[in-house]
């Protein structure tokens, strides 16, 4: 079997009641997700958020903290003929918007951006992410990690 780990960062950028969230393409499914993306080897995790977010919403933002890490395995995947045992880690940051204007990415992985009033974020059809960062962004636990 094949291991896969895979690390991310994202951001959780919240302003006036709304949400900065990206439109994730996944096999043919739109989904919203929050704006942040693998590292790139030999990438600092801050540089990663700051990178992302750029990519998928021609903001620049500014990490004003470390909200926790989600650490989700998918056992067992079978991918390309072969079973895969994935890992992703995601550090998941608060940011704040300093410059730059709301444009799409083109050629990536999403194809919009767009600012959600909080109160629509359980109507949206969306990655269950969006939820565990909200969840992250509202509780601020010390461990990192909400309480079960």
């Amino acid at each position: 079997m094949r291991k896969k780990l895979r690390v991310a960062a994202y951001a959780v950028c919240v302003r006036d009641g709304q949400i900065l969230l990206a439109r994730w393409l996944n096999h043919g499914r739109h989904q919203w997700t929050l704006p942040g993306g693998g590292m790139d080897h030999g990438e600092d995790l801050h540089d990663t958020v700051l990178r992302e977010v750029a990519e998928e919403t021609g903001y620049r933002v500014e990490v004003t903290g470390l909200l926790g890490v989600r650490s989700v395995r998918f056992p067992s995947r079978r991918r390309f003929g072969r079973r895969t045992d994935q890992h992703h880690v995601g550090l998941m940051y608060e940011a704040r918007v300093t410059g730059g204007e709301l444009r799409y990415e083109v050629g990536g992985s999403t194809d919009m951006a767009a600012w959600h009033d909080l109160d629509a974020v359980p109507t949206l059809n969306r990655v269950p992410m969006v939820d565990f960062g909200l969840r992250l962004w509202r509780e601020r636990p010390v461990t990192g990690r909400p309480a079960d």
